[in-house]
């Protein structure tokens, strides 16, 4: 079972930043995803006055699954829709489009990934991108 929890300490998510290959943000939040109780991949994000940023999802090597990636996404941008702020970019490293278009964003006419969160986690299945 694949379980999405903040992490509550720097030094935590620094660490597993270092595990999962990805640039430590200090100014960031972050979702652990834990597997069996080992961790398995960290989703970094904000948010900001004119809307949430994803900025980066991150699997420890040889834990590459899909199932860890799309949880941590979506963990993020229902927290940042709870926060009343109900649009999100994707601004870290594209490593699987796929991934990220199932987690809801779609590419803009600026080439961006952003994702409108109105009414998103009321049909979430309808939001399904492909």
């Amino acid at each position: 079972m694949i379980e999405i929890l903040p992490i509550q300490s720097k030094s935590e998510q620094e660490a597993l930043c270092a595990r999962c290959g990805v640039k430590y943000n200090e100014t960031a939040m972050a979702y652990s995803a834990q597997t069996e109780g080992e961790m398995t991949g960290i989703c970094q994000f904000s948010i900001a006055k004119n809307g949430g940023y994803v900025h980066d999802i991150g699997r420890v090597p040889g834990h590459e699954d899909f199932e860890t990636v799309f949880l941590l996404g979506r963990a993020a941008l229902n927290f940042i829709d709870l926060c009343g702020v109900h649009y999100a970019i994707y601004d870290g490293e594209l490593f699987d489009e796929s991934a990220i278009r199932a987690i809801g964003f779609s590419k803009n006419s600026d080439g961006k990934y952003d994702v409108d969160l109105t009414d998103f986690f009321t049909n979430p299945c309808q939001h399904h991108k492909d």
